[in-house]
This record gives structure tokens, C-alpha cells and sequence, in this order.
């Protein structure tokens, strides 16, 4: 390996937004998660949206209404086709 030019490997706290910190070794002295293990609905087991900004509610509001828009509309025809005569 070639001295100076790889960085600093470093003991690091990650810490998530549910409160859990851990550590584990970064080039970073500090991580800062959304979710972790503990509170992922994989691991937990339990189903949880995590929503910061009420994009749930809002697609759900935005395309309620509007359904299957393919099966409304009305099939159009199979167009015959002339074959060539042999």
C-alpha cells in the first residue's frame, strides 16, 4: 500500500432517528440514519409507513379518485389485415 494516500479509518457512532446508536468503523467519525434494525418493520416485524412529509396522504388523496384509467377506457377494434394473394 502507498503511504498518504488512503484515509483515515476511524471508530464511528451511527445514530438513527429512532434513538438507537451503535458503533462500528467509517471513514466518518459520525453517521446519521433514518431507519436501523431496530426500528425497520423487516426486523420488528410490525408494518410502519415512515412518512416525514405526508407523501402518503398526498398520493393517496391525488389518485383516489381516479381508479384504473385502462379498464374505463373503451377497446378499440382489431383492425383487419388484407394478406397478400399467393
Amino acid at each position: 500500500m502507498k503511504e498518504g494516500i488512503h484515509p483515515k479509518y476511524l471508530d464511528t457512532v451511527v445514530k438513527c432517528g429512532c434513538g438507537n446508536t451503535f458503533n462500528t468503523h467509517s471513514t466518518v467519525p459520525e453517521i446519521k440514519v433514518d431507519i436501523c434494525n431496530v426500528c425497520h418493520p423487516f426486523f420488528t416485524g410490525k408494518l410502519k409507513f415512515v412518512d416525514t412529509a405526508g407523501r402518503i396522504e398526498k398520493f393517496k388523496s391525488k389518485f383516489a379518485t381516479a381508479g384504473y384509467a385502462s379498464l374505463k377506457k373503451p377497446k378499440k377494434p382489431a383492425a383487419a389485415v388484407d394478406a397478400p394473394a399467393s
